[in-house]
């Protein structure tokens, strides 16, 4: 019985469960992705984006399965509205009451927004990364008189 347990130890090491959060004020206003693995030869993981304005509202909304390395990307369009970007799927969410949640079938007229950063695999483990500060433009050069 004990070798049983011995030999299944591989395959429980194998599940993962990884999360990481955008903060988008401070902890209690935050977007946070779940990527779930359930067997050790999996080639895709279950996602879900977790929405939260604290006290006020949370939701769990599930994403369709993806790669094991998917990369979400996140853009700001406004109004506590995030568009969710993973290859050719989009999804937008809210935070004000955080139920919110569709597929976008195309581009918003107004665009995505910037973009914010990604959810991405880094290390082995599921990372928030931020977007790069825009480089402030350099002024240009007062003219020689």
């Amino acid at each position: 019985m004990r070798w049983i347990f011995l030999l299944s130890l591989p395959f429980l090491a194998a599940c993962t469960d990884d999360r990481a959060t955008f903060e988008i004020n401070g902890s209690a206003h935050s977007l946070s992705l779940i990527r779930i693995t359930d067997t050790p030869w999996a080639r895709t993981a279950k996602y879900a984006l977790v929405a939260s304005r604290m006290p006020d509202c949370m939701r769990r909304h599930a994403l369709p399965n993806a790669s094991l390395n998917a990369r979400f990307e996140v853009f700001s369009p406004g109004n506590d509205a995030w568009i969710l970007r993973q290859g050719s799927r989009m999804y937008v969410v809210e935070t004000r009451s955080c139920e919110g949640f569709a597929r976008l079938e195309a581009e918003p007229e107004g665009g995505l927004g910037p973009l914010m950063g990604s959810f991405r695999m880094r290390a082995g483990a599921l990372a928030f990364e931020p977007a790069e500060a825009p480089a402030a433009s350099p002024q240009p050069a007062a003219p020689i008189s």
